[in-house]
């Protein structure tokens, strides 16, 4: 049987920005596709523009998955408006603009759909960042059934989110294989989970986080047979690229 953890209350299967792989990452259009194929929760990145507007946008700079170029957060919210966030992916999503998060909450919570906001700061504003999201997200999911989760890579920026809305839950991302002071570092952000990169989730790491009282999403998961043996390890929830191909039901 699998490890015994804490409740986790949002879906076990999670859809990588939004559908970032089968439409423009962190669109609404992609939250669109994945909720058409199924999915009742979404990962996607959050980022502040230079006059404080929280904008989805996993890079620090414009030129990978928009027709603008510099760094996002030296322009205000009405110039990257002119910009194309779809044409990049294919000709189908041309004049796609950029989402931001007051748009993301009134889709997500009018569909029934959950969120795990990744705090995405540029570098050098993580504090801010931190503190600005955690507060936006207390205000626009006040009321709902669920609360967003909170995850980054930034412990400043999850920090700062834990001081300015403590209620909210946090996961603490890692990249590279658990670092030895992981269980110290999450219980000093008062984190709820992990979000683990899959290449270094062993069943050992499995159960050493289940016993530390913390939930387990992994990412990002493209492969049905590695997704299927991380639940059957006892992991909570799984990232994944692949909307057509791993919907919820199809495995």
């Amino acid at each position: 049987m699998p490890h015994s953890f804490q409740v986790w209350p949002y879906p076990q299967w999670v859809a990588h920005r939004g559908a970032g792989r089968a439409a423009p990452e962190n669109t609404l259009a992609a939250f669109r596709l994945g909720s058409a194929r199924g999915f009742r929760m979404m990962e996607y990145d959050v980022k502040l523009t230079a006059d404080d507007v929280p904008v989805l946008l996993h890079d620090d700079t414009l030129e990978r998955t928009s027709s603008g170029r510099g760094r996002a957060a030296d322009f205000r919210y009405a110039e990257l408006a002119r910009h194309d966030f779809g044409a990049w992916h294919s000709p189908a999503y041309a004049g796609e603009p950029i989402a931001t998060l007051y748009g993301i909450a009134a889709y997500t919570r009018a569909n029934g759909i959950h969120s795990n906001i990744e705090i995405k700061p540029t570098t050098g504003m993580e504090t801010h960042t931190g503190e600005r999201i955690a507060l936006l997200a207390r205000q626009l999911w006040e009321g709902a059934e669920l609360p967003p989760l909170l995850s980054s890579f930034s412990e400043t920026a999850l920090a700062a989110a834990r001081d300015a809305a403590p209620e909210l839950p946090r996961a603490l991302l890692f990249e590279e294989a658990l670092p030895a002071d992981w269980r110290e570092r999450a219980a000093w952000l008062q984190c709820s989970g992990l979000n683990l990169n899959h290449r270094h989730v062993t069943r050992d790491i499995v159960r050493q986080v289940g016993d530390a009282g913390l939930s387990l999403a992994i990412w990002t998961v493209n492969d049905p047979a590695r997704a299927l043996e991380l639940l059957e390890w006892g992991c909570n929830a799984i990232i994944t690229d692949e909307v057509e191909t791993m919907a919820p039901g199809q495995l």
